[in-house]
Formats: C-alpha cells, structure tokens, sequence
C-alpha cells in the first residue's frame, strides 16, 4: 500500500498537484501539537525505530550513495563475499569520532543482488559489518543515478546549463525516479535510527531530499549534509526546474557542509534570492534562520586519509612497481596527471599545455614526459565517447610530432591500475598537473604530497621530500594549497608556462613548498575534517530539546518550526477572554507588514481594516492607535473615515489621538540641518544601486532598496549605515536599518517613545490599561515591545494587566507571541471587534 508522504512527495515531483485522494485523510496545514509527526507517517511503517540502540552513547549513521564495502559473487554462484573498500571516504572519516561512538552506514551496493538474496545479504552485512544496503529497483537505478544524477544534478553542478535545443527539455520522470530512491534511502535509515541518540550525516548530491523525509518523521533528529561537489552559482542553478525543492529539503537538515566558502556563498545566495532568507555571521560561524531553526553553514575542505596512504607507500615499497616505473623513465622528468573519465577533468586542454611546453621550450623534448592516468567513468556522464575521441586524437598527434627514439612525450594509462601502482606513479614524478575546469575537492594533489613526502621505513620513499604543484584555480583543494602554481586551465599558453616553471624550479624552492603543503595536509586529513564537522554539528543541535517544534507544509515545502518555549502563538480564544474583561485597552497597530501587505501596489488600507477599526474605536473602553514610521499626510488621508482612531505618524514624531484632535510633536528639537549632509550621502548610493529611491519625510530620510537586487541591495544598505554613522557622529540624529531601508530619524524619536506616552496619558487620566495589544512586524515594533515590559516594570499599567506582544510571522523578538502572517492578523482584530459590538 503506498503511504501518504510518498503520494504528496510523488504527486509533487510529478507536478500532479491537484490530485490528491479524497478519501484520504488530509494533512492539516499547520500541527497544533508539537512533538513527532505520528498522523503524517506511512501507514506500514512504524514512527520510531525497529532496533533502537541499548546504548546511552551517541551514535553515527552516515548515508551515501554507495557503501563503503566491496562485494562479490562467490565462484561457485552461492552466496556473496564482502571486504571493507578502505579506499572509501565514508570509511575513512569515521577516525575522526571517539572510540565509543557506534558507526552504521546506509547506503548502496556497486553489485545488483537477486531479491532472494537480498534479506540474507542484508543480514550479513548489518551483522558483520553494520552496514544496512538499500536496494533500488534497476529501473529506478537507472533514472535515479544515470539519469538524473548524472545527466541533471552532476552538469548543472559544475557549471554546465542544460542544452535548449529541441527533445532535451526537463525529463520529469528522473526527477520522479530520485525522489523516490531518497525515500527507499530514508525507510532504511529508519530501521535502525534511535532519534534520541543518533546522529545522522548525510552524503553528496545523490541524496539531497533526503533530509525532508527524515524531517517529516522525527522533528528533533540531529542531521548534517555535506556537499562533495561544487555547488553553482544562482544564475546556473537556478535553471533547475525543482530548484526550490532541493534547497528547501536541504534545509531540513542542522548543518550544511561545502569544501570552499566560493560553493557556501553560492548556495546561500540561491537561499537569499529564491527563498528570501539572509544568512548572518554568529561568533565566526555562518547560519541561516528558517522557521525558528539556526542551520549552520560548514566550510571545511576533506581531507586524504594519512595512515591509509602510508600502508600502501609501505606494501608498493615491497613491490617492483617503482623500480620498474624509474627503470623504465631514466632520465626523464615526470609530470603526472590522474582523473577520471569525464567532461569536467579538462584532460585535452592538459595534453594542448604539454604541446604547447614542449614547442615553447624545445630544450624539454626528448626530456619531459606527461603520463596521463585515465579512470574509467563514474556512471554513464555526459559526452564521454567525444571526449575519449578527443584525448585518443590529440594523445597521437602529439606524440606524431615529438616523438623520438625511445621517447613518446604523452604516455596515456587508461586501463584500471591499483591504489599501489598509482602511488608508484606519484613517487617518480617531478610534478603533478590538475586541469579540472570545475571540480569540488579533487584529492590527488593531496595524495601526492604525502606520497613525496615519503616515509623512513620505505626504501624506494626515502629522502623526497620535494614536489611541484600546477593546480586549477577552478577545484576545491586550490585555497588551501599556497604554495601551488595555480591556473586557468582555458588559457593553454599559461599552463604550458607553468608547467616549465614547475619541473625548472630549483630543489631548494620545491622543498619549501613541499614542507608548506605537507604541514597542511597532515594536520588537515580526514579526521580532522569528520571530527570538525562532528563538533560543529553537535553545537548547532544543542538547544533541540529547548524549542517547541511544529512541522508545517507539504511535499517538499515541509519543514519544522522551532520556537521558544515562552514564544507562542497568539491564541484567539485567550485573548478574546482577557478582552472581554478589561475595562481600558490599549490597542497599538503598526501598518506596513501588519495590518498591509509590504509589497502591496495600492498602500491604501481596504475597506475591511477600516471597518474593524471603526468597530474597535467605538468602544468607550479602547484606546485604538497606529504607529507607522509612514509620513502624516498619507495617514490621515488613509485613515480619514477613522474619526476616532489615534495615528503616530513618522515613528512617533507626529501624533495625534483623534481626528479633531490637532497634531503634537513629541520631539522638542526642530534642528534638521543634518538632512543637507545626509542627503548628499544617500543620493551617491541611490545613483549606484538600481531599484533603490530616497524617502524625504518631515523628520526623517530613508534610503530603500526593496526593488533592488537582493544581495546587492543588502551590501549597498550596509555601507551606507557605516557611512552615514560616521559622517553623521556630531549630528542628534539615529541610523537605523530596516526590512529594505536604512532610515536617519531624531535619536529621540521611537515607536517605544510612542508606547510609553499613551500608557502615561490613560494613566493620569485614571485609565490605567488593563489589556495591552500590540502587533507589529520588523525592528522598529521591537521598541514598543520593550516599551511594555518597562511600562508594566514601572506600574504605569494595571498591575493586573492582560498584555499581548505579538510579531508577524515568527522570529527572534521580545515579543511573547506570534502570527503567522497579516490575514491571522486582521482575524483576530475582527474577533475583538466582535465582542466590542456585542457588549455594546
């Protein structure tokens, strides 16, 4: 029977949005009872985990798309044999954890295992080796990994757009097939989770929805992701057509990893400019807020695994694999490259920049030799016979022309070789040269460097201690190796320069840069990655038990909200209690984002707000007002049928407490002269920053950016309140920066300055407010909630006073509560309204 998550998440990959069973039981949009997600859960599996752990210590399950286990079929056609693949990073990183933490992977296996075989087989391994195989149907295999992954998620990655010509649109049935490989990922996962215990990391780009099904079960998971590929910029990525989908179940997870800060800042500025959110800068770590949860941003290049290279270094000592490779390049300088198969390893453009040496530098033909070592591909990628073609052609004209007894100056290794021989390779050669035109990490470099570095129990390793880098700019390793000879690798001409550079530079200088980069690399390896990651990921979990979590959305625009204890919803039956009661309400309104939609054309209130303020006026009891940071005359000219409604207009410079009452200046200072040097300022940025205007107000001027480019935008705000900050230093005035706006008011001008002259007023005049709304929406309501805590402190309120502080939307505030948005705003007035008329 198929659940209910796998028709909303199916129906949603499939774009059948308006199919849903009638007959099924819905899902209620918002979940009024936090906790585990019990009614959302498949009908055949259970919400909690089958084999929770006896143990009280923390635990591992690390998801991938593959297992870290070589597995093959026994001779005899009965039964399987396995092996750990130490060769495996998600083998690897598990130095890093402490020696009590228990380690289960999920993932895949490189073998297709008959469905007979299949329980056994994943007995063996949970038993053995802790491993809990997923086992995909070959036809959601193919679509899943070939398809999608391959042919979608992998060339969009590194920067490739997708062809526009005829028959390549969108293939929505990949799509289909890698949501539902993440959901047979996911049940697996839940066999063995203990959510209270575990942790669970999660693994490259093959399983980016992952996270949102994990989510979806239990709300409080401790639950990190890492990306191993690059990650591109919006403008590529945001061709993808279920672009919204990935980067929202992304955000399921607590900590999101990339290997340079280039990839981070890229997908957050795909979270700033398709999903509004801005990420902030916390003691040195980058987070993202969504629904109340901090996800942190993790920059951390993986590293090599030391002691696994040094085991190989000593049993390819013990072979003749380097004997043979010196006996057979006497002689000769070696410059090595190692990459796989594949469009993006810029293989050809490596073999033109050796032509283009050997032609520069004739004094290196006969001499220099590049040995390409060729994997085979990874999957069915894109283009890969072209470029098989294209090396074979180049790899024979090249050689056609320099070649000379004894000599081919291009040697191509493209049959599969073991870890060992490849470390043989790296152990001959002068330099290696990586020409990726986009790779996330790429780790031979480092592989080479440890290798060179050799060891005091390796005879044939002894005494290196010298190596030469020409890397792409373009792969993730670059940043963290300085002392490299760094690339563009599209520029032929410099990368042959490099390459001379590199295999002529003295021993002395090969030997710095060689004890530079081993520095790094021994003290960075893959340990030191998974333990940091770890740590990290520990630190942003910390306050789960804390919040009150509610999971809201369907499909893929699920996610959980996470509040404060002591930060609720506003609930209308409480209040509507408290207002029945009262016998003097103070009733305070801001306008844009609350009671008026911010990016409303026409900013004029409709007939309904009208019509609820009018009904809350007229009762003797309430006292009704709204605090705006909008000009006066655009308020009284809004608000004209609101005889009895009190406006404060301009942030509390202007008020008035009814229609016929006459405006009052609650500031005493009329000294606006700093608008001459302020202006100038705002004016400069405002010719630089398309879409951005300047407010003149009475009182105050305000610079906004609401129709700028979002990131652009937000940059441009920041300089400006540095710069206004300082020029205006001498001045009486206050900077402050807003939901698109950087504003220059009085310093004594506030909305809380606004707050606490009407409580004063109701006080003397014997009404002390004994019921306190106030509703606002960004930073300048912040002062009125504060202005009520200090109101009630200080007993200018009732000392049995009923007082509502409530943000729209929820957010850090000091307000207690929340609404969701502007229409639960506008209910609940109409709901006071309601009483107000029917008391009267």
């Amino acid at each position: 029977m198929m659940s209910r998550s796998y028709t909303n998440l199916l129906d949603l990959a499939k774009g059948n949005f308006q199919n849903i069973n009638p007959e099924r039981k819905g899902l209620s949009r918002v979940m009024s009872v936090p906790g585990k997600f019990s009614d959302m859960e498949d009908d055949d599996e259970p919400a909690s985990s089958d084999n929770p752990s006896t143990l009280s210590v923390d635990r591992m399950i690390i998801v991938s798309n593959q297992l870290p286990v070589k597995a093959v079929r026994n001779p005899d056609d009965q039964g399987w044999s396995f092996a750990w693949n130490e060769d495996s990073l998600v083998l690897q990183l598990k130095d890093g954890f402490s020696e009590d933490m228990e380690v289960f992977y999920v993932g895949s296996l490189n073998v297709e295992v008959d469905s007979k075989d299949q329980d056994e087989v994943s007995q063996v391994l949970l038993d053995r080796f802790k491993c809990v195989p997923t086992f995909l149907p070959r036809d959601i295999y193919t679509k899943f990994y070939d398809g999608f992954c391959k042919k979608q998620l992998w060339p969009l990655f590194h920067y490739m757009l997708p062809p526009v010509e005829e028959g390549s649109r969108f293939d929505r049935s990949l799509w289909e097939a890698y949501v539902a490989a993440n959901r047979l990922f996911s049940q697996k996962v839940v066999e063995i989770l203990n959510p209270e215990d575990d942790f669970i990391w999660i693994h490259d780009y093959h399983l980016m929805v992952l996270p949102t099904y994990l989510r979806r079960r239990f709300n409080r998971i401790r639950m990190g992701f890492f990306l191993h590929s690059p990650f591109p910029s919006s403008e590529i990525y945001r061709t993808l057509p279920v672009r919204e989908e990935i980067l929202k179940a992304l955000l399921n997870t607590d900590l999101i990893g990339f290997h340079t800060f280039d990839y981070a800042r890229h997908f957050l500025s795909c979270c700033c400019r398709m999903l509004g959110l801005e990420y902030q800068s916390k003691r040195g770590y980058l987070a993202l807020e969504y629904y109340g949860r901090t996800i942190g941003i993790k920059i951390m290049p993986v590293g090599v695994h030391m002691g696994r290279i040094l085991s190989v270094m000593k049993q390819t000592d013990k072979e003749s694999w380097i004997s043979e490779l010196k006996k057979r390049y006497q002689g000769k300088t070696v410059l090595l490259g190692v990459d796989d198969m594949d469009v993006f390893k810029g293989i050809n453009l490596k073999l033109l920049a050796m032509e283009q040496m050997l032609r520069q530098h004739p004094i290196w033909q006969g001499k220099a030799v590049l040995v390409q070592i060729v994997n085979p591909a990874r999957g069915n990628g894109i283009d890969l016979e072209d470029i098989r073609t294209e090396i074979q052609d180049s790899c024979k004209r090249i050689n056609g022309l320099f070649r000379m007894p004894g000599y081919e100056p291009i040697v191509i290794v493209d049959t599969p070789i073991s870890v060992g021989e490849r470390v043989a390779y790296h152990s001959i050669a002068e330099c290696v040269v990586v020409t990726a035109v986009r790779d996330g990490m790429n780790l031979t470099p480092y592989e080479y460097i440890v290798c060179r570095q050799g060891s005091d129990t390796c005879t044939n390793f002894h005494g290196l201690k010298k190596s030469m880098l020409v890397i792409s700019e373009f792969i993730g390793c670059s940043p963290s190796l300085s002392g490299a000879i760094r690339i563009n690798p599209w520029n032929v001409e410099a990368t042959g320069e490099a390459m001379n550079q590199a295999i002529s530079t003295s021993d002395s200088e090969q030997q710095l840069r060689h004890e530079k980069h081993y520095r790094y690399i021994s003290t960075h390896d893959v340990a030191y990655w998974s333990r940091s990651f770890l740590h990290d990921l520990k630190r942003n979990c910390a306050d789960h038990n804390r919040k009150m979590c509610w999971g809201i959305g369907f499909g893929f625009g699920f996610r959980v909200m996470a509040l404060d204890p002591n930060f609720r919803k506003l609930s209308g039956a409480v209040i509507v209690s408290a207002y029945k009661m009262a016998k003097s309400r103070a009733i305070l309104l801001d306008y844009d984002g609350t009671v008026m939609h911010q990016n409303a054309i026409n900013k004029s209130p409709t007939q309904e707000v009208i019509s609820i303020l009018n009904r809350l006026c007229d009762d003797p009891n309430n006292t009704v007002f709204i605090v705006s940071g909008r000009g006066r005359d655009s308020l009284a000219e809004w608000f004209s049928p609101c005889k009895k409604l009190g406006i404060a207009a301009e942030h509390g410079y202007f008020l008035r407490w009814t229609q016929d009452g006459g405006w009052q200046t609650c500031v005493q200072s009329s000294e606006f002269g700093w608008m001459q040097i302020a202006r100038p300022v705002m004016k400069l940025y405002t010719e630089a920053t398309d879409g951005s205007s300047i407010e003149t107000k009475e009182s105050a001027l305000v610079w906004q950016y609401r129709d700028s480019d979002p990131r652009f935008g937000s940059a441009q705000a920041k300089e400006l309140l540095d710069h206004l900050e300082s020029v205006l230093a001498n001045e009486p005035v206050a900077v402050k920066s807003g939901q698109f706006i950087v504003e220059v008011k009085p310093q004594e001008v506030s909305k809380g300055v606004v707050a606490d002259k009407i409580f004063t007023a109701l006080s003397g005049k014997g009404k002390k407010a004994d019921f306190v709304l106030c509703i606002g929406d960004d930073r300048s309501d912040e002062d009125m909630f504060e202005a009520i805590g200090n109101a009630l402190a200080g007993k200018v309120l009732a000392s049995n006073a009923s007082v509502f502080a409530c943000t729209v939307e929820q957010k850090p505030s000091k307000a207690k509560y929340y609404l969701d948005d502007i229409a639960e705003v506008v209910s609940t007035l109409e709901s006071l309204a309601d009483v107000s008329t029917t008391l009267q």
